[in-house]
């Protein structure tokens, strides 16, 4: 049961603390553009482009570096 919780981290070259905390930083983010989205609907003139620039930027931080460190 262990190897569940280390096998992903492992193969992304993190321990499981490494992970959680990784994973935990997008948590706030991704809140954030949740709300900023949730406001948008409502108010369509507010939040035009936090939600967008949060993603694409969490996006750069997932894929685009981790690319990088091949």
């Amino acid at each position: 049961m262990f190897k569940a919780f280390t096998d992903h981290p492992r193969a992304m070259g993190e321990t499981y603390g490494e992970h959680l905390a990784k994973a935990w930083s997008f948590a706030g983010p991704l809140a954030a553009a949740a709300g900023a989205c949730l406001l948008h609907g409502l108010f369509p003139f507010a939040f035009q482009t936090s939600a967008s620039r949060r993603v694409r930027d969490l996006h750069d931080r997932m894929v685009v570096d981790r690319a990088r460190r091949g």
